[in-house]
């Protein structure tokens, strides 16, 4: 049984975790093993108006972390025969008429060149608005209990031009994870909440964590999300913890704690869910962003070598989870927030995260910390 800390014993974690509350956070709770043991923390409060800090075991939201996971379950068929990486996508889902070059490894490693049915984002600054049901004002609070197929987000997507030719650029698309997930679902004929359960969460005993497809609860205990919105001169916030996560599919709507997430990460670089050679490909990064296959490789800075990771966030909860190559130090984080359309808080969260990993993990400045962007 490992030590579990307090803040009294890590202050300059609590410390760090209060600043973001100070930098506009509703709530925070983080989670830490190192050599010194398991340290957990929390600041902030769970609901606006209310005095009680975020609950240390609380489910939260975990946006596009779900990507590691549909990652690590692709990878778990390809090692028991039922994938191959470097197979046409096409050959699994014909339905869709996909260019056969898009490989089942761009899926994972986002070089399809697929357009994000959330909306895409060019380097000129130009927006390309996908469906309607992204967090993007009244809309997104008018819609959040609507049921999205994903071969509705999928077709969504394939109706908008590629952003590039397959597997000659980068670039982020929730898209390739609601293929990855119809892929799964074709070649086990099961419902990728059943593969999830029976490939990760049943073996690493992730209790507190569901896949869900359209149910609109959280489990208990659980800080609580908001979005914010303007309308006629007025600002309104509204409890958004409570939505139909269909509207991002494989791309961000699974739950789950940091305690799951600490299993998870150091179990999967660990060796304990991929054979060596296909966590190898995993954790082998692109040149551009460097991302792997559903993992960023990143430097943690100077002298603190490589970090494993992958944040997501989903309508006002967000999730962080960092390992080292080895598992045997990891850094897991909920956070519970006010969103809106111009991810205003979208700064804060990718300073926050860059001061977590410095302090975590040691060294220098950190460099680029995994997705800062909202799931969507």
């Amino acid at each position: 049984m490992s030590l579990t800390l307090t803040d009294q014993d890590r202050p300059e974690l609590q410390k760090v975790i209060e600043e973001m509350i100070d930098a506009g956070f509703t709530g925070v709770t983080m989670r830490v093993h190192d050599e010194r043991g398991e340290w957990v923390g929390s600041a902030g409060v769970a609901k606006l108006g209310e005095n009680a800090k975020p609950p240390v075991d609380g489910h939260v939201r975990i946006g596009s972390n779900t990507k590691t996971f549909t990652a690590t379950v692709v990878l778990q068929l390809v090692a028991e025969g039922k994938v191959e990486l470097d197979s046409p996508v096409a050959d699994y889902l014909p339905e869709f008429g996909l260019d056969r070059r898009i490989t089942v490894r761009m899926l994972l490693q986002h070089t399809s060149g697929v357009f994000n049915f959330t909306g895409e984002y060019f380097e000129d600054g130009t927006f390309v608005p996908g469906i309607p049901a992204t967090p993007s004002g009244k809309e997104w609070i008018d819609n959040r209990f609507t049921t999205y197929r994903p071969e509705e987000l999928v077709r969504l997507a394939l109706s908008k031009p590629s952003r590039f030719e397959p597997g000659t650029d980068w670039s982020y698309s929730n898209t390739n994870y609601v293929l990855a997930r119809l892929l799964i679902e074709k070649v086990t004929g099961r419902p990728v909440a059943e593969e999830m359960q029976r490939l990760i969460l049943g073996p690493l005993g992730l209790t507190g964590t569901v896949q869900p497809a359209t149910e609109t609860d959280i489990p208990e205990p659980h800080a609580h999300a908001y979005y914010r919105y303007e309308e006629d001169g007025q600002t309104h916030t509204v409890d958004v913890t409570r939505h139909n996560p269909s509207w991002i599919s494989s791309g961000g709507d699974m739950i789950s704690t940091t305690r799951d997430l600490h299993t998870f990460i150091s179990a999967l670089v660990g060796g304990k869910l991929l054979p060596a050679p296909l966590l190898a490909e995993m954790c082998t990064p692109e040149p551009k962003a460097g991302y792997g296959l559903g993992v960023f490789v990143q430097d943690a800075g100077e002298n603190s070598g490589t970090v494993i990771t992958h944040n997501g966030g989903a309508a006002g909860h967000a999730a962080l989870m960092y390992s080292t190559p080895d598992g045997s130090k990891t850094l897991t984080a909920a956070l519970n927030y006010v969103d809106d359309a111009a991810l205003s808080l979208g700064e804060a969260f990718q300073k926050a995260t860059q001061r977590l990993v410095k302090e975590v993990f040691g060294g220098g400045q950190a460099g680029p910390v995994g997705s800062a962007e909202p799931a969507q």
